[in-house]
């Protein structure tokens, strides 16, 4: 194949209408020039940290928006958008498996050209950090109104409006720790987890950050609920073949 006219096909000005509204001009030549990569895998490194950048620009406008639905009580939009939210962290998770293609030779060619950044610079991921928990109030104020979580998951459980946001804010809590989980098991199959990190750092410390959880008090009421229903019924039980004939 004649590489050099494929190349130039990929970063031929913009003239449809298609190519003008996507702005693809610009969008194609957000990676490096094809001469100037450190090898052909470079190009997919490049894409998919910057396509998990625009998956984490999508969850963060959300996000704006589910407090505002959650603010006015409409449920349905909520649970909807954490719907959205949830299934774009399946696909970011998703997406990291293709950087398993990548030979732990080909990414420390690919690192020397990182300079001394590293994944923990990402802005979607910085705000993602600290984001998510700030629906915490708003949920609190506009759902729980006075009950504990407690009464919302078993005291008083209805499966009302309340227990499915909180289920749709635990999906998404979940499936947050998977996609960091996932990228530290992608730097272990990397660079390994022994390793000093580009900050100087052992990347183990990506495995702290890991426990982190946004809503602590949905993880904590089952592990209450399952400890009240044992003093009650008693943790160890007859089994099902036990006690007849």
């Amino acid at each position: 194949m004649d590489r050099a006219k494929f190349y130039r096909l990929l970063e031929a000005p913009a003239t449809l209408d298609y190519e003008t509204y996507l702005n693809t001009e610009a969008l194609l030549r957000c990676q490096k020039p094809f001469a100037e990569l450190a090898n052909p895998d470079e190009l997919q490194f490049q894409i998919v940290h910057q396509v998990e950048e625009l998956w984490m620009k999508l969850v963060v406008a959300t996000f704006l928006d589910i407090d505002d639905y959650m603010t006015a009580r409409e449920t349905h939009r909520v649970v909807t958008l954490f719907g959205r939210v949830n299934r774009l962290l399946t696909l970011m998770t998703e997406q990291l498996g293709l950087l398993e293609t990548m030979s732990p030779k080909d990414y420390q060619q690919i690192r020397l050209k990182l300079g001394n950044g590293s994944g923990q610079e990402s802005p979607g991921f910085r705000i993602l950090l600290h984001m998510p928990q700030q629906l915490w109030p708003t949920f609190e104020t506009h759902y729980l109104r006075g009950r504990s979580v407690r009464e919302v998951y078993d005291t008083g459980y209805t499966h009302d409006d309340a227990y499915a946001v909180a289920e749709a804010m635990m999906e998404f809590d979940e499936l947050f720790q998977k996609f960091r989980w996932h990228h530290i098991f992608l730097i272990h199959r990397s660079i390994g987890m022994g390793s000093a990190s580009l900050k100087g750092r052992s990347v183990d410390l990506l495995q702290q950050g890991a426990k982190h959880r946004f809503y602590p008090a949905l993880w904590d009421v089952r592990a209450e609920m399952t400890d009240a229903w044992g003093a009650s019924y008693g943790k160890v039980r007859e089994g099902l073949g036990e006690g007849g004939e």
